[in-house]
């Protein structure tokens, strides 16, 4: 049986996704055109953008109904008359956003899929065009930095935080990562050693960046001041954050967890020149696919050696969506949702 999770009306994520039975127009006896293959998703991330198109708060230029899902890894089983560039049992990534990877089969052009190591876990595969891309890019494009500089951001425990945490670990930066504090004494502590085993220099929680004697700490521990800082969440925390910046920094907005507003500070900005930017890796899509697809390659081999490793993933069959949902929304997940389906 094949299915699709289609959208057909924005509105709250468990209400607004039908399973949609696609099993009698995709099929192995099903014909294909020119340079179309059929291929069977094998696990398909879930994303917060993709939450944001469902809800309305993210951008999308998609036309209702669709599929959502960006990220995800596939096998192909089927090539048409054509095709040149893939073959059966190959694995498969998007090769284009919004592609739609919350179903269990597709049929595709091979223009619109990038083959795939297939000695790469599928689970690293399944979220390599989003995070680990928007990590690396959020590093690259906006300050020049050296060893030894520092980085802050919220949203630590995030994807593209432990990312960011090993990305920076890599080029010797420090990292400040701002995370909630955990009701459970024994949680925080975890969640602490789990930073730490991915490169976190400090972790610090929401209510430390309002603390100006917590933050001494670390300044005294010669941890410079950051000159970057990516901020996720909006609201207090990232007023906080604001307050911590070194003199010329600059601040990359690419999420609004909270939904709530940033209050940019009049005498800072003015009297340290701070810099606040949005990023929107769809933008990198479009502007320079080579440059895409060579840092593409480089972090697929950063995986491959283990310089990187993808975040702790919680697969839930894709039949089961209700509940991966509610796993990816709760504010406390374990890992990355995954929708996963019989290969």
């Amino acid at each position: 049986m094949s299915f699709s999770l289609v959208l057909k009306n924005k509105g709250p994520l468990a209400q607004a996704i039908e399973k949609v039975d696609t099993s009698s127009s995709v099929n192995l006896e099903a014909t294909l055109k020119d340079n179309e293959v059929l291929i069977q998703f094998i696990a398909s991330a879930i994303n917060p953008s993709d939450v944001g198109v469902i809800e309305g708060w993210y951008p999308s230029a998609a036309e209702l109904p669709l599929v959502p899902g960006n990220e995800g890894v596939a096998k192909v089983l089927k090539v048409g008359p054509g095709v040149s560039k893939l073959a059966v049992g190959d694995h498969v990534i998007p090769g284009k956003g919004l592609f739609g990877t919350w179903r269990t089969h597709a049929i595709a052009s091979e223009n619109d899929l990038l083959s795939i190591d297939k000695d790469l876990d599928i689970y690293t595969a399944a979220q390599i065009m989003v995070n680990p891309p928007t990590a690396y890019r959020m590093l690259k494009d906006f300050v020049t930095l050296k060893p030894g500089d520092c980085v802050m951001q919220n949203g630590a425990n995030s994807a593209v935080g432990l990312l960011v945490i090993q990305l920076c670990k890599a080029w010797g930066y420090k990292t400040i990562n701002v995370v909630r504090a955990r009701p459970n004494p024994d949680d925080m502590a975890k969640l602490v050693s789990k930073l730490t085993e991915y490169g976190a220099d400090h972790v610090v929680t929401e209510e430390d960046i309002a603390n100006d004697e917590a933050m001494n700490e670390i300044w005294s521990s010669g941890t410079p001041k950051p000159i970057l800082a990516f901020e996720c969440i909006g609201g207090e925390n990232a007023n906080n954050c604001i307050r911590h910046l070194a003199d010329e920094a600059t601040m990359v907005i690419y999420g609004t967890m909270t939904k709530k507003p940033i209050e940019v500070p009049a005498g800072p900005t003015i009297f340290k020149q701070l810099r606040f930017v949005g990023f929107w890796l769809a933008k990198v899509y479009r502007g320079n696919p080579e440059e895409y697809l060579r840092m593409s390659a480089e972090l697929v081999s950063m995986f491959k050696s283990g310089q990187l490793k993808a975040p702790k993933v919680v697969p839930v069959k894709m039949v089961d969506y209700l509940e991966a949902f509610e796993k990816s929304t709760n504010g406390f997940s374990e890992g990355k949702v995954v929708l996963t389906t019989e290969v």
